[in-house]
């Protein structure tokens, strides 16, 4: 199995702990732990080389290459693809 090179950008890091932290404020951080540790799990899970995506349905997006890609069916990642190398 190849691995392809998942590179998350700040902007991405910076939301999943704005989410993690709204969650903690709750008093779940236990719920917060996971919902982060899925979210990266997630993330090392396309760098599988087996594994391919659709382009985007949206119009926009589909010209500049985007492949979105839905977690949990509740939320959705755009990568682009680049020499086999995914940005977030």
């Amino acid at each position: 199995m190849g691995k392809r090179k998942i590179t998350v950008k700040q902007s991405v890091a910076d939301s999943i702990a704005q989410v993690s932290w709204f969650i903690e404020s709750k008093g779940l951080i236990s719920t917060a732990d996971k919902y982060v540790d899925s979210i990266y799990d997630f993330f090392d899970s396309m760098a599988d080389d087996r594994k391919s995506y659709s382009i985007c349905r949206d119009n926009q997006r589909s010209l500049l290459g985007y492949k979105c890609i839905s977690l949990k069916k509740i939320y959705g990642c755009i990568r682009r693809d680049r020499r086999r190398n995914y940005y977030l």
